[in-house]
C-alpha cells in the first residue's frame, strides 16, 4: 500500500525536476535571445513556442508520438542508438513535461530579460564584460524574479501534465505512472480513498509552489 501510493509520487517529482532543469536552461538561453533579438519571422518562431500553452494536451501528444514514433526518422534514431524506443519510457514522461512547461519559463524570462536597463548592460560592456560574463552576472541577476517565478510554474506545469503524458508515455505503474493517470486510474476503478490521497498531495505541492511564487513576487 505504502508502495504504490508514493510510487507515483516520486515519479512525477523525478520527471518534473529533470524537465525542470532542462526548461530553465532553455527558457534562460531563449528567452534572452528572443528579448533582445530583431529579425524577420520572430512572431512566428515565438508563436510555435508558446503553441503548447493553448494546444489540447492530447494533440501535444499526438505530435510527440508522430515525432518521436518508429515510422520517424527521429525515432529510428534512437532506437539505433538506445537500442529500444523512445515512447512509453521515463523520458518520454519527461519530454511531454518539457514540451507542455517550456512555454511558462520561456514568457517569465523573456519578459525579465525585456524589463532589464539596457544602459547598465552597456556600462558593463565598457567595464570589459564579455557576452558571458555580462548573461550571468549582469543579466540574469536583474531578471532573477521572474526566472524564479517562471522556473516555479514551469514546475508545477509539468507536475500536474496528464493529457500528452498518458499519450506518449503511457501509464505503467512504477515506470511511467505519474500522479495526475495514477488518479485518473484510481476514479476509474472505483478506487476513492487513494484517488483522494494522490489529489490531496497534487493539491499540496501546488499550493506550496504557488506560495512560493507569491513570495517571489512579494520580495520583488
Amino acid at each position: 500500500m505504502t508502495d504504490h501510493f508514493w510510487d507515483p509520487v516520486k515519479l512525477s517529482l523525478e520527471v518534473a525536476v529533470v524537465s525542470g532543469c532542462i526548461v530553465l536552461v532553455l527558457g534562460l538561453f531563449i528567452g534572452k535571445w528572443m528579448a533582445k533579438a530583431r529579425f524577420k519571422g520572430k512572431a512566428v518562431i515565438e508563436t510555435i513556442f508558446l503553441l503548447p500553452l493553448v494546444l489540447p494536451p492530447t494533440v501535444v501528444g499526438f505530435l510527440l508520438l508522430v515525432i518521436f514514433g518508429k515510422q520517424s526518422p527521429i525515432g529510428q534514431f534512437i532506437e539505433w542508438v538506445f537500442h529500444q524506443p523512445v515512447i512509453f519510457t521515463w523520458w518520454a514522461a519527461v519530454i511531454a513535461a518539457l514540451i507542455v512547461s517550456f512555454p511558462l519559463m520561456y514568457q517569465s524570462a523573456k519578459a525579465g530579460f525585456e524589463g532589464v536597463d539596457g544602459d547598465v548592460e552597456d556600462a558593463a560592456r565598457v567595464d570589459g564584460a564579455n557576452k558571458l560574463q555580462l548573461f550571468m552576472f549582469v543579466s540574469v541577476p536583474l531578471a532573477l524574479k521572474s526566472i524564479i517565478s517562471g522556473g516555479i510554474l514551469s514546475f508545477a506545469r509539468a507536475l500536474g501534465e496528464f493529457g500528452a503524458t498518458l499519450m506518449f508515455a503511457g501509464n505503467i505503474p512504477g515506470k511511467t505512472q505519474t500522479l495526475p493517470t495514477a488518479i485518473y486510474v484510481a476514479i476509474d476503478s472505483g478506487n476513492m480513498q487513494m484517488a483522494w490521497l494522490w489529489a490531496l498531495c497534487m493539491i499540496g505541492i501546488s499550493f506550496l509552489m504557488l506560495v512560493c511564487v507569491q513570495l517571489s513576487k512579494a520580495k520583488s
